[in-house]
């Protein structure tokens, strides 16, 4: 008996479902990138297009077929040519003019009408309307061949100074070119410019004023050229600069430097707190952890037998609180709120000037539909004068805007080390209103309010801690400072 080598019967024994030569029955494995395949592949699945949410399953679902492909493409297309379109008439938007849009649908409505009911003057309107149609095109074609510059020399002006912006227009073509219409964007106003023809290479410099009557930021620019028919119809801009801000300060007045008068009685004095390390000695106490060997006694030190070590009292450093009010109804009017602005932009310049260390802070808004009060208070930059000045530029007075007893509290809660707050706020703020805010403020702090009024009299009052200064005008902060480091 012949002994059968290994494997031959695993070999030889038939798989279930497959043919004698071992290959499967009833299964076809696909070939990657046979497009039938794929189909049957897809077709033996219910799910092929379960869970797709793209444009062809929403517009034919699971549908096949060139009926399907075709509604398909016709979609598609009209897409396509629904996106032309909108370009198309976004680009004819900004050339053409309301009135050319009028003389485009006048063109063909005169002439159908009017031959259609023998009515010549319908023709007649038909017929111009194209002909100015035609002008319009015309005087639209050519390139600007300029360059143009905005020079704006000063960006930064007080309220009331004069300003004035250049537009410089240079012909870089090798020929003549005609007048150019110019125009310049000048915060809600508008400046044209209409220049002359200039040959190749001249260059022609034309000024216009900005407005500084109120303060604020003028947005100017961007300037461009307009080209256009005289009727109208279009008109082409072309921008070649981009939006300077200039800034209106609030007007200023230089003062006594903060180094002498109510500053310099307080900086250097005293305070009953407490320091390891000042100026002013205190008393000798017994060595702690933690002191400093140099302030060590030793003359009380050999008497005693005991480490002695120096106690002195905490000296005045003189941090400088201006608290401006934005709340629309401690001030009679604008021109107190302007007046207030003015006083605290002076006071902080004055300060920063100096290097003091100052912080000037104004209080928040609350929203309209707020459930409480919106107890906060932003600090304005002091980093330089133009940064307050430029932030003092864009404060405005609002009906929800913290009264200054709420921004006493505030400021006296967050700003550490006050020596000096001034309060600055309109004529209707009541005196009761401006002690209930010098009492938010630590003990030892030296807390000035400044009545902004200009039917009143200047004058200075004392009540209690508080010292009450009413100017009408800008000048008189001079003088009423004066008097009160004098008192």
């Amino acid at each position: 008996m012949s002994e059968r080598p290994r494997g031959t019967d695993r070999a030889a024994r038939p798989v279930p479902g497959s043919t004698v030569d071992g290959s499967r029955a009833g299964r076809t494995r696909p070939r990657v990138g046979s497009r039938g395949t794929d189909q049957r592949f897809d077709s033996a699945f219910s799910t092929g297009t379960q869970g797709l949410t793209n444009a062809r399953t929403r517009i034919v679902g699971d549908r096949t077929g060139i009926g399907a492909d075709l509604l398909v493409l016709l979609v598609r297309t009209t897409r396509g040519a629904r996106r032309s379109v909108r370009r198309a008439f976004t680009s004819a938007s900004s050339v053409v003019t309301p009135f050319g849009w009028s003389m485009l649908v006048a063109a063909p409505v005169g002439l159908l009408v009017g031959y259609l009911l023998g009515w010549t003057e319908l023709v007649v309107v038909g017929f111009a309307a194209i002909v100015l149609l035609l002008v319009a095109g015309l005087a639209l074609v050519g390139r600007n061949t300029v360059r143009i510059t905005l020079e704006i020399p000063h960006e930064r002006v007080a309220v009331g100074a004069p300003a004035a912006g250049t537009v410089r227009v240079r012909n870089a073509s090798a020929r003549r070119i005609l007048g150019v219409s110019v125009e310049v964007p000048v915060g809600p106003g508008l400046a044209e410019i209409g220049l002359p023809s200039l040959r190749s290479g001249d260059e022609v410099a034309e000024s216009f004023d900005l407005p500084t009557t109120r303060r604020g930021v003028v947005a100017v620019g961007p300037v461009s050229t307009v080209r256009g028919d005289p009727v109208g119809l279009a008109r082409r801009e072309i921008e070649w600069t981009g939006v300077t801000e200039v800034f209106v300060h609030p007007r200023t007045i230089g003062i006594p430097s903060t180094s002498t008068g109510l500053i310099r009685d307080l900086e250097g004095n005293p305070t009953r707190d407490l320091s390891p390390s000042d100026i002013s000695f205190h008393a000798l106490r017994e060595y702690q952890p933690g002191d400093e060997r140099r302030n060590i006694h030793w003359k009380s030190t050999a008497k005693t037998g005991t480490y002695m070590v120096r106690q002195f009292e905490e000296s005045r450093r003189s941090h400088l609180v201006i608290a401006l009010s934005l709340a629309a109804g401690d001030f009679a009017n604008d021109d107190e709120f302007e007046l207030a602005v003015s006083v605290a932009g002076s006071l902080g310049a004055r300060a920063i000037r100096d290097a003091r260390e100052v912080s000037v802070v104004v209080g928040e808004t609350t929203p309209e539909f707020a459930k409480r009060k919106n107890l906060e208070i932003r600090s304005l930059s002091t980093l330089t004068r133009n940064r307050l000045l430029d932030e003092l530029a864009v404060v405005t007075s609002a009906e929800s805007a913290l009264a200054i007893t709420d921004v006493a509290r505030v400021a006296g809660d967050q700003v550490v080390g006050i020596s000096v707050a001034f309060l600055v706020v309109g004529s209707t703020t009541t005196v009761t209103e401006m002690r209930a805010a010098a009492l938010q403020f630590p003990l030892g702090v030296e807390v000035v309010a400044i009545v902004c009024d200009p039917e009143t009299v200047p004058g200075m009052r004392r009540i209690a801690d508080l010292t009450v200064l009413t100017i009408g005008f800008l000048e008189d902060l001079q003088k009423s400072l004066a008097r009160t480091a004098s008192a």
